[in-house]
């Protein structure tokens, strides 16, 4: 049978969700994670459902692909298939076609995994790399126990939703993130391998928080987001947070630690590496002009 592309619907949210966290491998600088479908499900599920399409043949999911934002498709495939030339030519066909409803006409982006065959394939349908905004994944073997941070931690429950929606408002310019959205993004299947951890100081404030995602014992799970009060800045609780997020995650299971940010972000860079982090190669978008 032939490919096809779908929306999902919020029914579907639970299948991309579980098909995400099997496809994980610590052999890939980077792809789609959970954890990226249950940081943005704090929009809600319609929302959430609105921006992923799947790709099947013969009733199997064989990539997923997430729009985030309304210029940006974040594409994965399963392992066996990621260099699978129908897969490839199909989704190349559909991200060229607007009608399709995959990306809009103008200026779009596409990440998708460095050794996907799709990124041998855009080139040829009118894509180029994109030179002004290479990312730099990093991740942390979690073989070994890791160290304590010196900050008190507390695992986020409804009770801290909002001292923990304080602290990320504050750390991203133009955030809208409140309590609700905490618990709404809490009510999605994402979370259920997933932890918020909030950072406080030796006065008892808020200083630091993350948020990390497992996608199940033996795969590497995810920081996003992970923030510092703007008024806390510049005394290491960024680094004592990634370390604590680290912990966490190994407690759930996870083989690694991943993280992925602009490169132009040298101040994430330099905290993540300072947690003992180590980069991976810079990783680039396809784009397409307008």
């Amino acid at each position: 049978m032939a490919i096809t592309v779908e929306k999902p619907g919020i029914d579907g949210l639970e299948e991309a969700v579980a098909e995400l966290r099997e496809w994980q491998s610590d052999g890939v600088a980077w792809q789609l994670h959970p954890g990226d479908l249950g940081w943005f499900w704090r929009k809600g599920p319609e929302e959430t459902a609105a921006s992923v399409r799947i790709w099947r043949r013969d009733g199997r999911i064989l990539a997923v692909g997430f729009l985030d934002g309304a210029d940006l498709l974040r594409f994965t495939t399963a392992p066996d298939v990621r260099r699978d030339e129908e897969l490839a030519r199909r989704v190349a066909e559909d991200v060229a076609s607007p009608e399709r409803g995959v990306l809009p006409e103008g200026n779009v982006f596409v990440e998708a995994p460095p050794d996907a065959l799709l990124q041998e394939v855009l080139p040829g349908h009118g894509w180029h790399v994109d030179d002004e905004e290479p990312w730099t994944p990093l991740s942390l073997d979690l073989t070994e126990p890791v160290k304590a941070p010196d900050l008190r931690i507390e695992t986020v429950g409804a009770d801290l939703a909002a001292a923990w929606a304080e602290v990320i408002g504050t750390a991203f310019n133009g955030s809208t993130f409140t309590a609700e959205k905490w618990r709404t993004m809490a009510a999605g299947p994402a979370f259920a391998d997933a932890r918020c951890l909030l950072g406080y100081d030796d006065r008892g404030a808020a200083v630091a928080a993350v948020a990390v995602w497992s996608a199940g014992p033996g795969k590497p799970g995810l920081l996003e987001p992970m923030g510092v009060h703007r008024d806390q800045r510049g005394h290491g609780y960024g680094r004592a947070i990634t370390v604590a997020a680290a912990a966490a995650l190994r407690e759930l299971g996870s083989s690694s630690a991943v993280v992925n940010t602009p490169s132009s972000n040298v101040a994430a860079v330099t905290t993540y590496k300072s947690g003992g982090f180590q980069p991976w190669p810079e990783t680039r978008d396809l784009t397409r002009d307008a």
